[in-house]
């Protein structure tokens, strides 16, 4: 079974960049989508052979998830059952027999880190959101996290110690994730690699100069570890200032 995970920054430009190309291209059976910025009607894809689903934030133009499978689920949750949490649809959960499936488009603590605090609360909320689903049984989850975990998965590793998406808290959420019993499956499979990243600014030339952050994920149930075939980071796909990522998982 494949799965993709993109932060398409705005699904309607995607589309203008080639997005249906990289689809079927890519041709999974789970196609998940962060930052879709729509409303309902906005946009119609043609998708012959998949399941959509759709997750949209109360303010338009912002935020938004969703998912295209092939495998029809028994059951699909949006939100995460937190009203304060679940205007500005960020996540989406479909159920299967054997296992969850879930995309997470996690707040971004923004300038200032003014969102800081209300992130950290979030993650609490997310956390306990799924280990409830883990204990059924065990879940796959990805997304755009917007934290880069360790040195490795910045360019800039020094320099940005306090900025958004690197700061000790949000690191440290990240950590006590892992330590819930889930992996994150890139670095289960690359422990040491360096210099691969799945988002670049769009100033300074970032891309142009691999100047990236690592925060887009799959992370799974540890259950699942014996199951897993691979994980990638698709860079060389355009069409956001995400790139997509992908886990290939025995299911």
């Amino acid at each position: 079974m494949k799965l993709i995970s993109w932060n398409v920054n705005g699904l309607r430009a995607a589309v203008k960049h080639g997005f249906m190309d990289t689809f079927n291209r890519l041709d999974v059976d789970f196609f998940c989508v962060q930052e879709t910025k729509l409303q309902a009607g906005q946009i119609d894809l043609d998708l012959p052979g998949y399941h959509q689903y759709w997750n949209y934030a109360e303010r338009k133009g912002y935020s938004g998830t969703a998912i295209f499978t092939k495998r029809k689920p028994l059951n699909v949750t949006y939100g995460i059952g937190v009203p304060e949490h679940d205007t500005e649809g960020r996540v989406i959960t479909l159920e299967y027999p054997d296992y969850y499936v879930l995309t997470c488009y996690t707040p971004n603590s923004g300038g200032e880190l003014k969102r800081l605090d209300y992130r950290q609360d979030w993650e609490d909320a997310f956390l306990t959101y799924i280990k409830q689903l883990d204990a059924d049984k065990p879940l796959i989850f990805c997304g755009d996290l917007n934290v880069a975990h360790e040195n490795i998965d910045l360019k800039n590793w020094r320099s940005n110690h306090h900025s958004a998406g690197f700061t000790d808290e949000e690191r440290g959420k990240f950590d006590r994730l892992l330590a819930n019993g889930f992996t994150d499956t890139f670095r289960h499979f690359y422990p040491d690699q360096t210099e691969i990243y799945s988002w670049w600014s769009y100033r300074f030339h970032a891309r142009d100069n691999n100047s990236g952050w690592r925060i887009d994920y799959f992370i799974t149930s540890q259950r699942l570890t014996v199951r897993l075939l691979n994980a990638r980071i698709l860079n060389d796909v355009y069409g956001s200032d995400h790139c997509p990522v992908e886990l290939d998982v025995l299911l």
